[in-house]
């Protein structure tokens, strides 16, 4: 098991690495000067050439992307253009709001998506599976976008329920819980059908399998066999599409956190990237990146111990 953790963790590594480059390159093939964006029209010739020598712009780009290998293995994100603080503290200072709004999304696309499937497997062949069928493919169909546009008008505007922007006061948790309720809903809802999806085809499967025909000759309730034993063999083959919605999740909130006006890593890359801030889009982007890996990874490590067979497998 250490020995399947570190290959994980060093081919994460690796791709970490391929991605910082690839990143790099991209953001030097947008079209236009750097520094004209960044400074305005206006800017006089010397603090252009002033801005291109504090970016390293001035150095050939081999050595530009060796600098930045250097600095990424002493875990060092750079400064931020204009604040010259450290990108490591601007997005730790953002981080906990993605995080909270990316775990609140995930427990409604797992929770709704597992209770849709096993009600479609209780119901299978039935007028139920076919419902729930119709709207799982409609939650994967419609745009998170206008998910996040109506639901705003609707329970926010018209109803006033909820608020429509912000993450809430700092001090009141119930106000912090009541400002992640649309955006997370927003986001989560895609992953619903997805997930409920999944669920069913891999609890029909394992419905047809010898210890559930075994338990269903004892006399085992229908909805003790679906809940009870079926369930969990689907949540393995589910495991990989869920650890995977997380991460999307996670990259998913840029949109949510510009139209709610939340503060987290997608507003944070989003500005970022309109005011060619280098250093903290490449940070962003980076630890968005690791985080998504760190999702796969522990995705790996769950299927293993849950599942005998990949255990021994390793």
């Amino acid at each position: 098991m250490t020995a399947f953790i570190l290959r994980r963790t060093l081919l994460g590594i690796l791709i970490l690495f391929i991605v910082s480059i690839l990143l790099f390159l991209m953001l030097h093939m947008i079209p236009g000067d750097p520094t004209v964006v960044a400074l305005g029209p206006r800017s006089t010739p010397e603090m252009r050439e002033a801005f291109r020598q504090m970016m390293g712009l001035d150095q050939p780009l081999l050595n530009q992307i060796g600098a930045h290998l250097l600095r990424l293995l002493k875990l060092d994100l750079g400064q931020d253009v204009w604040s010259r603080r450290p990108v490591t503290e601007i997005v730790l200072e953002v981080l906990p709001f993605t995080v909270a709004l990316a775990f609140s999304s995930f427990i409604w696309a797992v929770g709704l998506g597992t209770l849709l499937g096993c009600t479609a497997v209780i119901h299978h062949g039935r007028w139920q599976d076919w419902l729930i069928g119709l709207f799982s493919v409609g939650f994967v169909a419609v745009p998170s976008f206008v998910v996040a546009l109506y639901s705003l008008l609707i329970f926010a505007v018209s109803l006033n329920w909820l608020p429509a922007i912000g993450a809430g006061d700092a001090s009141e948790p119930l106000s912090q819980v009541r400002a992640l309720i649309l955006p997370s809903f927003a986001i989560g809802i895609g992953w619903v059908g997805y997930v409920s999806r999944i669920i069913r085809a891999s609890m029909i499967e394992a419905m047809g399998e010898a210890h559930i025909r075994t338990q269903r000759a004892f006399g085992v309730s229908e909805s003790r066999i679906v809940y009870g034993y079926a369930l969990r063999q689907a949540f393995l083959a589910a495991l990989p599409v869920i650890a995977i919605g997380f991460g999307g999740l996670l990259t998913g909130s840029v949109f949510a956190e510009i139209v709610f006006t939340r503060p987290g890593l997608g507003k944070l890359t989003y500005d970022a990237v309109m005011s060619r801030n280098y250093p903290l889009v490449m940070g962003t982007v980076l630890v968005t990146s690791a985080l998504y890996i760190a999702c796969m990874i522990l995705a790996d490590l769950l299927a293993a111990i849950l599942d005998p067979r990949i255990r021994s497998a390793l």
